[in-house]
């Protein structure tokens, strides 16, 4: 079994989800808290699931999402 590499989405994540993340510029899981809730729950295929897992992943990091300020 092969390791995450460091900072890298979580795995889970859908392909579409990965889709709508990528058109947007992000690969890692550390350029995600630029965006928030609503910018990326409104990216075509980005789901409730995937968002889930990015914002549980961020948790255990001691990270957020933006705020929007």
């Amino acid at each position: 079994m092969k390791e995450q590499p460091e900072g890298a989405l979580p795995k889970g994540i859908s392909k579409p989800a990965q889709r709508a993340l990528a058109s947007v510029g992000v690969s890692r899981l550390d350029q995600v808290t630029r965006f928030t809730e609503a910018q990326l729950m409104a990216l075509h295929g980005m789901g409730p699931k995937a968002f889930g897992i990015i914002k549980a992943a961020l948790e255990a990091e001691g990270k957020s999402l933006s705020k929007g300020e």
